[in-house]
């Protein structure tokens, strides 16, 4: 049987791009929200294959509570980001104004803040308490923002070539989310390459893009990682979306080995054509000292266990470093809870490949390391040094159900001060940082609050909330901090998601609850409720998650009262 190499393979994918472009040029703007109608359908019809595919990949078992993140960050976040894109899609049709109803107010820095969440009224009712707002670089105007809104739509016809998409391994709505945005956003075709940690997922992907595969504007691959680099370096290949890490990053831009070593030191990459990313990074979560209530301890340990050990740690916006201040009076109590709670969130296994690796070398490096609970990879650090330019918790991704702990001296806006210079400073990447702060304080803060916000250079920054709520917000942005060179990437170029498809962003800010109303409103007892449905120890998030899917195909009234039902008994 004739073998074909290599090249020959990404000679012919490359070449049924360019055709596909063709098509996609030809194809107007109805046409294209049209497409995306078709794909919800797709979606919602196998929305249950797609959550098993994935949970057995994760090796969740059956019944599990846990594949309610697989609802939430599988079909959920994919349906909620396609009805978002419509409605741009309509309005561009209609000769609308894509912002009109989207408040915004001014930020320090002679910034312009819209608020993309809540945008109606089930955005009300689900998300009853959290807001969001997506923050433009300074100097934007909102008559710049709205004469840029569309980016690649504005002219259809005019296509800007074929992309290679490397889609993620961790979470399985990155992929076809980084693959919309190549689409709608940079109006180019696109392959997608799926980690082959993912490869379980291509029937369903397949299946799902059919509208746009069979235009020829997208192609799902399993090929080998050989094909993979000939596509990325192909000269019919315009350009390359890849998220992972920050290695991988630097293998595909400057070379592998001592090899990209040379080749970065002299500034000769080997990839010349443009690449965006979203590659991770050492992710704060900074907890300003306050007066808390036992539940508000508990309920925060909870939060926090969640930031590390959603999907086992294999998050590139896990929270890793916990900065507490030494000053505070409930420091030893907090950190009691917070063993509780990583102790008591569901046993899962640490399935993604190297992990146990990456746990055991960070033990072996500190002696203060925990095996919490007894849990096999389940790991806390405390005692970490932020003056320790040695340290490598700040540096390295641990990409695993490891949590390090430190300290800074100092109470309210010092305190936040300090912390704030220390993320910024001290730890690798810009994707997203946490802030925890009870709303007594937050009220003495005044001001002094937002200005720390504008002083983290974060893309995503969530205040008593998960940045991973942002990843969920579809008109918000997601990417690291903008200005990132090629040969100091950290957390990436470039942004997806933004939904309004909008130019010149700079960041994603998030706001939520310090905790749920109190369940002894409801029932007289002394635990809180609702959990976020994305809470580790959620008990009916796979439920709710499926439900929260199934409505953002089909938003509808009557469909409600079955989510916070679901909602309420977790």
């Amino acid at each position: 049987m004739f073998e074909t190499t290599v090249q020959t393979d990404a000679d012919a994918i490359a070449a049924r791009l360019l055709d596909g472009e063709i098509a996609w040029a030809r194809t107007s703007l109805t046409r294209r929200r049209e497409l995306l109608t078709e794909f919800m359908a797709l979606v919602d019809q196998h929305a249950e294959e797609w959550v098993e595919v994935a949970a057995s990949i994760k090796q969740l078992p059956a019944g599990s509570s846990l594949i309610g993140e697989e609802w939430v960050s599988g079909p959920w976040a994919v349906q909620a980001y396609v009805g978002a894109l419509q409605q741009t899609l309509r309005r561009m049709e209609d000769g609308r104004d894509v912002l009109a109803g989207f408040r915004t107010r001014s930020v320090e820095g002679d910034r312009l803040a819209f608020q993309v969440l809540p945008h109606n009224t089930f955005d009300r009712l689900l998300l009853n308490g959290y807001r969001a707002e997506l923050w433009m670089q300074p100097g934007v105007t909102e008559a710049d923002a709205g004469a840029a809104a569309g980016l690649g739509l504005r002219k259809p016809h005019d296509t800007q070539g074929t992309a290679l998409v490397l889609g993620a391994g961790n979470i399985s709505s990155i992929a076809p989310l980084d693959v919309l945005y190549v689409l709608y956003a940079d109006n180019r075709v696109a392959a997608l390459k799926l980690n082959p940690i993912m490869n379980g997922l291509k029937d369903v992907f397949t299946t799902i893009f059919a509208p746009f595969i069979a235009i020829g504007a997208v192609e799902v691959l399993t090929c080998d990682l050989e094909t993979g680099n000939a596509l990325a370096h192909h000269p019919d290949v315009a350009a390359v979306h890849m998220t992972g890490s920050e290695q991988t990053h630097d293998a595909i831009v400057w070379g592998p080995g001592e090899q990209g070593v040379a080749n970065k030191a002299a500034g000769t990459p080997l990839l010349t054509k443009p690449i965006s990313s979203e590659l991770g990074g050492v992710a704060p979560v900074i907890v300003v000292p306050g007066k808390w209530s036992k539940a508000d301890l508990r309920f925060q340990a909870q939060h926090i266990a969640t930031q590390r050990l959603h999907n086992s740690g294999h998050n590139c916006i896990a929270g890793q470093i916990v900065v507490l201040s030494s000053d505070w009076a409930q420091k030893d109590a907090f950190l009691t809870e917070l063993r509780a709670a990583l102790a008591a969130a569901p046993e899962r296994p640490a399935w993604y490949p190297g992990c146990a690796t990456r746990v055991a070398d960070a033990r072996a490096v500190h002696p203060t390391a925990e095996a919490v609970g007894g849990v096999a990879e389940r790991t806390l650090i405390t005692g970490l040094d932020l003056d320790d330019d040695t340290e490598t918790a700040f540096s390295t991704e641990y990409f695993g159900p490891v949590l390090g702990v430190a300290e800074l001296p100092g109470t309210g806006a010092a305190f936040l001060e300090r912390a704030v210079t220390a993320a910024n400073d001290k730890l690798r990447g810009t994707l997203g940082a946490n802030v925890i702060v009870h709303p007594r304080t937050k009220r003495q803060l005044g001001a002094r609050l937002e200005e720390q916000v504008v002083r983290l250079r974060y893309g995503t920054i969530g205040v008593n909330v998960w940045t991973g709520v942002g990843y969920l917000t579809p008109h918000a942005t997601w990417g690291g901090f903008p200005g990132h060179t090629l040969d100091d990437i950290q957390s990436g170029r470039g942004v997806v998601h933004n939904a309004l498809l909008l130019d010149r962003t700079e960041r994603t800010v998030v706001h939520g609850p310090f905790r749920p109303f109190p369940r002894s409103v409801l029932h007289g007892e002394a635990s809180i409720s609702p959990k976020p449905p994305w809470f580790v120890d959620n008990r009916t998030a796979a439920t709710t998650g499926r439900r929260l899917a199934r409505f953002a195909a089909r938003p509808r009234w009557r469909a409600l009262p079955a989510i916070f039902a679901s909602a309420l008994r977790g």
